[in-house]
């Protein structure tokens, strides 16, 4: 898939979100870290483990055939734990995984205050997650979050050190405008890169390079929707439904999925 254009996977963190996204024609979809956590109850500050993780990636990619992304943090440790990461990560039927550079606890991409590990060490971790997998199909994505507590010229720096040490995609997370996103598809040109946001249009991506767009507005709508759901019947006591709301397509599709 990736090598025939961008790949686009929106958001997601359950079985029927994944399901949603497959039937609604999507060829991939993403587990979200923030939002595994966010189903706990939890922000994304390193407070879900691999275990925890590793079960929900087996939800997600149990309940679609498409290939699924999966958050996988620091790889919890070192080179030994990434190995485990990956292990358990293709146990659980991902098709590919990210890694970052960030120490533990980690925090969201987006939010502030992250600090990152040596470069060296995440070379080594890089290396570990590529020598553990064992169907060379896995894709292997090392993120970098050093862009907000190093700048640009490192965080640059690191996304080729970590493709030369054998990552298939490069993950350059926290952009936040249209003309860092730019900026990073520039200066990192012939490197296969991984984009999370959600201000561009796919076509617009993929001309700037990107080869998998990680859209994080269906995850960040879907939020805002359900407050906004409550806080209508919290003021009104009823909430509207549209004409296709209701149990019975939902309920279809999930039966359709266990009959194939």
């Amino acid at each position: 898939m990736l090598e025939r254009g961008l790949v686009l996977a929106p958001f997601v963190f359950d079985g029927v979100q994944a399901r949603l996204a497959e039937a609604a024609g999507f060829d991939a979809v993403y587990m979200s870290g923030f939002g595994t956590a966010a189903s706990w109850g939890l922000p994304d500050r390193g407070l879900i483990g691999l275990g925890e993780m590793a079960a929900n990636a087996a939800r997600v990619a149990g309940a679609v055939r498409v290939p699924v992304i999966a958050d996988a943090d620091t790889g919890y440790g070192n080179e030994a734990n990434v190995a485990r990461t990956v292990e358990l990560y293709e146990r659980a039927g991902v098709a590919a995984l990210h890694i970052e550079d960030q120490e533990w606890p980690k925090r969201c991409g987006f939010l502030e205050g992250k600090r990152v590990i040596p470069a060296e060490e995440m070379e080594l971790k890089v290396r570990a997650a590529v020598r553990a997998r064992r169907d060379p199909a896995t894709v292997i994505i090392a993120r970098t979050d050093a862009l907000a507590p190093l700048g640009r010229e490192a965080a640059a720096e690191r996304a080729r050190r970590y493709f030369a040490a054998g990552a298939d995609l490069v993950f350059l997370d926290g952009l936040k405008d249209r003309e860092t996103i730019a900026w990073a598809a520039e200066e990192l040109r012939g490197i296969p890169l991984v984009l999370n946001t959600w201000l561009l249009a796919p076509e617009e991506a993929e001309a700037l390079g990107f080869r998998l767009y990680l859209q994080l507005g269906v995850m960040l709508r879907h939020f805002a929707d359900f407050r906004a759901a409550l806080a209508e019947l919290r003021a009104t006591g009823q909430v509207r439904l549209g004409e296709d709301a209701g149990v019975e397509w939902i309920t279809e599709l999930l039966d359709r999925g266990r009959e194939e």
